[in-house]
């Protein structure tokens, strides 16, 4: 989604950039119900059979599973089973509105966990986090790494978010701060530009942007207040990371401004990880190019169960 700016700020606005997923309606043979944890229900995306494995999908800031949807069908015909989920408070699962405390990065890290558990069914699982998802997914990893087969960071920095997008976040969590999800989804509205409201490709499957609309209204204030404050403020773990033996994969677009990518190809090189750049792509190319994504997260899937059928 488009940014916007708030009456007085600077002109690059606020929030950061959203996804915009191609539809809201999961691909046929897809099934959205409630993942049961002992955390609580998770809302979810489940599609296809895990022949090879299993994945594990965290979507970002202001995100949902949907923004995985355009996945769903080119991994189930590889033969994976996916898993998209609501994190707390996020679209359709549900979270405390103002307490932030259940949205630290710790608890979030352990409802991640919760959830790889309750997808678990004994095939290999990949876990794949997109840009704050990733930084949750590493928590998840460092503090236990087991049920894990490997870790995707898709469009997922080694610390904190650049400046630029910073700033866009302390605007977002100070309109928070006085308005509700409605007053600020109508802020945001009437402050894009018309290249940014007009419909294009990318809302071919959305109904006139009430489901991008209904998104935003159900995700929690606490949540994006709590999680955005996390992305200013996200320490370097990425040797923490890399001492642990786990196959990693740094995926992203060819341009990013959340995090640049020689940050990302840095970051990989410290991770001794697998690196894609998707062509065409930006902050979000399980959406600019869901097809190419795709297709580089099975083949490093692959790759790693070649790998481990040689041992």
């Amino acid at each position: 989604m488009g940014r916007v700016g708030a009456a007085g700020a600077n002109p690059s606005g606020y929030p950061p950039p959203m996804s915009r997923p191609p539809s809201f309606t999961p691909p046929p043979g897809a099934r959205a119900h409630r993942l049961r944890t002992p955390r609580g229900e998770f809302a979810v995306i489940d599609a296809g059979t895990a022949v090879k494995g299993t994945v594990l999908l965290v979507p970002g800031f202001t995100g949902s599973k949907e923004d995985f949807i355009a996945l769903h069908e080119p991994l189930a015909e590889a033969g994976y089973r996916s898993v998209a989920v609501d994190g707390r408070g996020q679209y359709e699962s549900p979270g405390a509105e103002r307490d932030e405390a259940p949205y630290a990065q710790a608890e979030l890290a352990k409802d991640l966990l919760a959830q790889a558990a309750a997808v678990g069914d004994g095939s290999p699982l990949h876990l794949v986090g997109h840009s704050l998802g990733g930084q949750i997914s590493r928590a998840a990893v460092l503090r236990d790494a087991t049920p894990f087969a490997s870790l995707t960071l898709m469009a997922s920095g080694p610390a904190q978010i650049s400046a630029d997008q910073q700033q866009r976040v302390k605007l977002l969590r100070d309109a928070l701060a006085v308005m509700d999800m409605e007053q600020v989804w109508d802020a945001i509205q009437a402050m894009e530009t018309p290249e940014e409201t007009a419909t294009g490709a990318l809302d071919e499957g959305l109904d006139d942007r009430s489901d991008l609309r209904r998104r935003w209204l159900a995700t929690t204030p606490a949540q994006l207040i709590a999680t955005g404050r996390q992305l200013c403020a996200e320490p370097d773990r990425v040797a923490e990371l890399a001492a642990v033996d786990l196959p990693k994969h740094v995926l992203s677009g060819e341009r990013d401004d959340t995090w640049p990518i020689p940050v990302l190809d840095d970051m990989a090189v410290r991770l001794r990880a697998h690196r894609t750049v998707i062509r065409g792509a930006e902050h979000s190319p399980n959406t600019d190019r869901p097809k190419a994504t795709a297709d580089a997260l099975i083949g490093f899937w692959d790759g790693v169960g070649a790998r481990v059928t040689e041992r």
